[in-house]
C-alpha cells in the first residue's frame, strides 16, 4: 500500500460524485495535517492542467474545490484565478443541480474563509435552496454541513444574534448528519451539532454528540472533526465549572487546529483557552494562550500579505505582457521607417472614421500625395538618402495636418491622409490641405538630406471627397493623382466620386 493509499479510502464518499480522486486525495492529506504530501499531490494536479477534468466533471465543480484546495496551501492568487474562472462558468442566474449547489456552497466557503461573511452566508443558504431542488442528498448534505458551519461561527463571534444562529445551525448540522453516509460530512456535521447543541444551552446532548464526533475524528486521522469535538468538551466543561478539565479540552483542540493550519479555528479555540486560564487564575496558561492567539492572527495577515504580494507581482506581469501585446500590434500598424500608420492600419481604422465622419453630417476626405521623380533620389544619392526624403515627407505630412487626421504610408514613395476634422468639412478642406502640404514640401530646405546637386523633391497630390468607402474614395484620389503626374507634377488635383471608376488605369 502506498503512503497516500490509507487516505485514499478514508476519504469522503459524498464527494466521489462530484471531483476527481486525485483532488479527493489532496483534500483528505490536508484534513489529516499532511501538508507537504497535500503540496506535492496538488502540485501534480496543477500541472496536469485542464486534461485531468474529464467529461464526467462538472468544470465550475472541480474548479472551485481546487480553489479551496489552493487556499487552504497558501496558494492564494491561484485560489482566487481559479474560484474566478469556476464561477464564471457557473450558470448563477438559474443554478440547477447537485453540482451547481455544491460549486455555490464551496464558494460561500471561500468567501467565508477570507472573511466575507454576510455574502458567503448568503451564498451558503442559496446553496441549499439549490440542493433541496435537485433531490440529490449527497449535495444537500454538503451544503447543509457548510451553512451550519458558518451559522455556528456567526453566533460565536457575534453574541447579539447567538440564540437564532445557533438554534439554526443546530437543524442544519441534525439534518446533514441524517442525510450524509459515513465519511468526513457525517462526522464534521456531528461535531458542529454538539457545538450547536451546546449554543442553545443542552450541554448533555452535545457533550455525548461531542464524545462520538471525537471518536469517529481519531479513528479516521480527521483532525477537523476532532478539533471542534474538544472545542464543545471544553464549553461543556466551563459551563459546568469544571475548568481544569475544560483546560485540557481547549488545549487539545487548540492542538489540532494548529495541525491543520486552521487559522479561523485557531484564533477562536486560543481565545477561549485563554478566557478558561483567566477563570482558573492561570496567568502562565492565559499569557501562552494569547501568544497563540496572536500567532494565529500574524499567520492570518502573513498569508494574506503574502498572496496580495503575489497577486501583485502577477497582476504587474500581466500588464506588462498586455503592454508589450499592444506595443506589437500597434507596431504591426505602423510603417517603421516614418513611423506613419501602414497600409494594414489604414484598412483597419478608415471604416470606422469614415462611418463616424458620416454620421455626424460631415464629408471625408482622401489626400493621396506622390513623391515626384523618387526614384531618381534613389538613383543618384542612394536608398539612404532616399529613406531620409521618405522621412521628411511624412514630417512635413504631420505638422501639415490635424492631430484627429490619419496620416498613412500607402506604399513606396506614396502616402495617404484621411481628414476626419470638423473643420475640414467645408467643400474646399481637401485642397486646402492638400496645396498647404504640396507647398511645404515645396519650401522645405532638403539640402540637409539631399545635398546641393540633386533637384529637391516636389509631391504631385489627389483629392477626393463624398462616400464612406475607402475603395471609392481611393479609386477617386488616384484618378485626379494621375491627371496631376500628367499636367507636369507639383500640383494638386481633385476628383470627385462620381466620375472615378475603381480601376484607375495608372501605368
Amino acid at each position: 500500500m502506498s503512503p497516500c493509499e490509507d487516505v485514499v479510502q478514508q476519504d469522503d464518499p459524498l464527494l466521489a460524485g462530484y471531483v476527481p480522486a486525485q483532488d479527493r486525495l489532496v483534500r483528505s492529506l490536508l484534513d489529516s495535517g499532511r501538508f507537504a504530501e497535500a503540496g506535492v499531490a496538488f502540485d501534480e494536479l496543477v500541472a496536469a492542467g485542464p486534461s485531468m477534468v474529464g467529461e464526467q466533471w462538472n468544470r465550475a465543480t472541480v474548479l472551485v474545490h481546487r480553489a479551496s484546495l489552493a487556499w487552504r496551501l497558501a496558494h492564494i492568487p491561484l485560489a482566487l484565478e481559479l474560484a474566478a474562472e469556476g464561477w464564471t462558468e457557473l450558470d448563477v442566474d438559474r443554478p440547477q443541480g447537485g453540482c451547481a449547489a455544491h460549486t455555490i456552497s464551496m464558494l460561500g466557503y471561500l468567501l467565508e474563509t477570507i472573511g466575507h461573511r454576510g455574502p458567503s452566508l448568503e451564498l451558503m443558504s442559496l446553496s441549499v435552496q439549490v440542493a433541496r431542488e435537485s433531490g440529490e442528498c449527497s449535495a444537500l448534505a454538503h451544503c447543509l454541513n457548510r451553512e451550519g458551519n458558518a451559522r455556528v461561527f456567526r453566533a460565536v463571534t457575534r453574541p447579539d444574534d447567538s440564540a437564532e444562529q445557533f438554534a439554526r445551525a443546530r437543524d442544519l448540522h441534525g439534518e446533514a448528519h441524517s442525510l450524509a453516509k459515513p465519511g468526513q460530512v457525517k462526522r464534521s456535521a456531528l461535531a458542529g451539532y454538539a457545538r450547536a447543541l451546546a449554543g442553545v444551552g443542552e450541554m448533555d446532548r452535545a457533550e455525548r454528540a461531542a464524545l462520538e464526533a471525537l471518536a469517529l475524528g481519531r479513528a479516521a486521522d480527521d483532525w477537523f472533526t476532532s478539533s471542534v469535538a474538544n472545542w464543545v468538551l471544553a464549553v461543556v466543561r466551563r459551563a459546568q465549572n469544571r475548568l481544569e478539565e475544560a483546560r485540557t479540552f481547549a488545549s487539545r483542540a487548540l492542538d489540532s487546529a494548529e495541525t491543520i493550519r486552521d487559522t479561523m479555528l485557531m484564533m477562536q479555540f486560543s481565545l477561549d483557552l485563554s478566557a478558561i486560564c483567566e477563570e482558573l487564575n492561570d496567568p502562565v496558561g492565559e499569557s501562552a494562550a494569547l501568544r497563540r492567539t496572536v500567532a494565529a492572527s500574524r499567520t492570518a495577515v502573513d498569508l494574506l500579505q503574502e498572496g496580495l504580494g503575489q497577486a501583485l507581482e502577477q497582476r504587474r506581469v500581466a500588464v506588462q505582457a498586455q503592454r508589450m501585446a499592444m506595443a506589437a500590434r500597434e507596431a504591426a500598424l505602423r510603417d517603421p521607417l516614418t513611423g506613419l500608420t501602414n497600409r494594414l492600419g489604414l484598412e483597419r481604422r478608415a471604416p470606422g472614421l469614415l462611418e463616424s465622419t458620416a454620421a455626424q453630417g460631415r464629408v471625408p476626405w482622401l489626400v493621396l500625395v506622390d513623391i515626384d521623380w523618387f526614384k531618381e533620389i534613389n538613383d543618384a544619392a542612394g536608398h539612404a538618402a532616399g529613406d531620409m526624403a521618405l522621412q521628411e515627407v511624412a514630417f512635413l505630412l504631420r505638422r501639415e495636418c490635424r492631430v484627429d487626421d490619419l496620416v498613412c504610408r500607402w506604399a513606396g514613395d506614396e502616402f495617404v491622409i484621411l481628414l476626419v476634422d470638423a473643420d475640414q468639412s467645408a467643400r474646399d478642406a481637401g485642397p486646402l490641405v492638400a496645396e498647404r502640404i504640396r507647398a511645404a514640401v515645396e519650401a522645405h530646405d532638403w539640402r540637409l538630406v539631399l545635398g546641393r546637386n540633386m533637384r529637391p523633391p516636389t509631391v504631385s497630390i489627389g483629392v477626393a471627397a463624398g462616400p464612406t468607402k475607402l475603395e471609392q474614395l481611393f479609386a477617386a484620389a488616384d484618378i485626379a493623382l494621375y491627371r496631376a503626374k500628367r499636367a507636369g507634377r507639383n500640383r494638386v488635383e481633385q476628383e470627385t466620386t462620381d466620375e472615378a471608376a475603381l480601376d484607375s488605369g495608372r501605368p
